[in-house]
């Protein structure tokens, strides 16, 4: 089957693919084969996915003389998705792939958790399960937000010590009404597609938790939300109704950060190949990097180029494409 004669519309690639269980990617062109690869994963996802993806990446696996096998198409909250196993892990196809521009997401992993195991995701919190940084919120609201935004921002791209960048903004807001909180709390909006997560994760025996470098207050209203299994964050310390500008008990860093991936991998009795990070700053690379997939999604330029995968045309929805893809390589492609 030539490239150029698939449809655009991937409804339409089961009924052109079904006379061989298997088909191997070449340049140009689908060949049917008994056996697909699987030392390493693709993953393809979006509403715009078809056929004009798969010829631009098989001109890119050719490049770096990479075989690839593709799966019968899958979706994930109505989002087409492809996987693709390749006979081999490729850091330059990743390169590759991350130095183009696409309107699509697309990964390539040497491994793949999945959702037909337990599980365990940890996610940061702001601007990851929510969409705002909360201290900015509260900065803006007592009155310093240029201040403490310009360092949120030098501290998510790493150019800044994360424990001494946060004393530094908590001292700012010294005397702010504890209030604030208050309304900070009820104005959090939700990074799209969080509910959706959390709660197919949690059908699917998974267990998910939020290691932040934000505030118990905000986390705590995620838990009791979502029911999350577990919540680290840093807690503000107040004076009567004042904040007094100070951090009380140990700062979650990323080294912490880590450290609490591991440990509820452990207490769950979870593999490490099945324990998923997902964050957007730098003080949640080394909890990526310890994951069995760590996950950067709308991040900063620095996290983007060290993360395992990246979401950049999707929110959280995307988690569960990437979770869901290695449930096609049980199907074949004359199995209907």
């Amino acid at each position: 089957m030539l490239l150029s004669q698939l449809s655009p519309s991937l409804p339409d690639w089961p009924k052109a693919l079904c006379g061989a269980p298997c088909w191997q990617l070449t340049a140009q062109a689908l060949l049917p084969t008994a056996e697909s690869h699987d030392e390493a994963w693709l993953v393809l996802f979006g509403k715009m996915l078809g056929a004009r993806h798969l010829s631009r990446l098989a001109a890119l696996l050719e490049s770096e003389g990479v075989e690839a096998s593709l799966y019968p198409v899958g979706a994930q909250a109505g989002i087409p998705l492809l996987l693709l196993g390749t006979n081999r892990f490729s850091p330059e196809l990743v390169q590759a792939l991350k130095g183009q521009e696409w309107d699509i997401d697309v990964c390539h992993l040497p491994a793949l958790p999945g959702l037909s195991e337990p599980g365990l995701l940890v996610m940061d919190m702001d601007s990851t399960a929510i969409r705002i940084e909360c201290i900015d919120e509260i900065a803006r609201l007592a009155g310093v937000g240029e201040q403490v935004a310009a360092v949120t921002a030098a501290a998510m791209q790493g150019k800044l010590e994360f424990a001494d960048s946060l004393r530094s903004r908590v001292a700012l807001l010294e005397g702010a009404p504890v209030t604030i909180l208050d309304e900070v709390a009820a104005n959090m909006p939700w990074m799209p597609g969080l509910q959706l997560m959390v709660d197919t994760l949690k059908r699917a025996g998974w267990k998910v938790a939020i290691a932040s470098g934000g505030f118990t207050r905000f986390a705590g209203e995620l838990q009791q939300a979502l029911g999350l299994d577990a919540i680290f964050a840093n807690e503000l310390a107040t004076d009567g109704t004042l904040l007094t500008g100070q951090v009380s008990g140990p700062i979650v860093d990323a080294t912490v950060k880590a450290e609490v991936l591991q440990r509820l991998a452990t207490e769950y009795g979870i593999a490490p190949a099945q324990t998923v990070a997902v964050g957007d700053g730098a003080n949640d690379l080394k909890m990526m990097a310890v994951a069995g997939l760590g996950i950067a999604i709308h991040a900063k330029p620095l996290v983007r180029a060290q993360a395992a995968a990246t979401l950049n045309h999707h929110d959280l929805e995307g988690v569960l494409c990437l979770l869901s893809a290695r449930s096609c390589r049980d199907r074949l492609w004359n199995n209907g």
